[in-house]
């Protein structure tokens, strides 16, 4: 158990990262009346199971037996 924790853990990271760059870089800036609006157009489902998966991996890691 703790090494599938260990790999999911890794995993999530990996991918919590890769899909959060490309989530940061898919906005747009506005420039309307001298305020400047981000908009956002990214994607936020892979992220959100990155995240989890790396949370789950994370407590199975911890709590998970040898």
């Amino acid at each position: 158990m703790k090494v599938v924790g260990t790999i999911l853990l890794v995993l999530g990271l990996v991918g919590t990262i890769i899909f959060g760059i490309q989530a940061i870089q898919d906005s747009e800036s506005l420039n309307i009346l001298g305020l400047d609006i981000a908009v956002s157009k990214a994607n936020w489902t892979p992220l959100i199971v990155s995240v989890a998966v790396l949370v789950i991996g994370a407590v199975m890691a911890r709590s998970g037996k040898k």
